[in-house]
């Protein structure tokens, strides 16, 4: 059990370094997926510890993995656009207040 939460620990600290010190827009959105597999490897890990028998950790990580799946292509979707319009996904570069 120890192991699993270190592993998932140094999971989201390296989604949160990515999220707060990238500038891509591809990298945060890899960033904030590699926290959500965190979340989602707690979840696993404390079903099994706490209630074995039930399925819930897996039931809420599949939740998660599709919820995932979702954020990934509207995200995409977005960059894309953001990239068409501007031609750049560095987030620090666009500016949607200008006309």
């Amino acid at each position: 059990m120890t192991l699993v939460l270190v592993f998932s620990g140094l999971l989201f600290a390296i989604g949160t370094y990515g999220v707060l010190t990238r500038r891509n827009a591809i990298t945060l959105l890899i960033s904030v997926e590699i926290l959500m597999n965190a979340a989602n490897l707690n979840f696993v890990a404390f079903s099994r510890l706490w209630e074995p028998e039930l399925m819930t950790g897996q039931v809420f990580a599949l939740v998660g993995i599709s919820i995932a799946a979702c954020e990934a292509a509207v995200g995409l979707a977005l960059i894309l656009a953001i990239f068409r319009r501007f031609g750049t996904t560095d987030v620090g570069r666009i500016d949607f207040l200008r006309g």
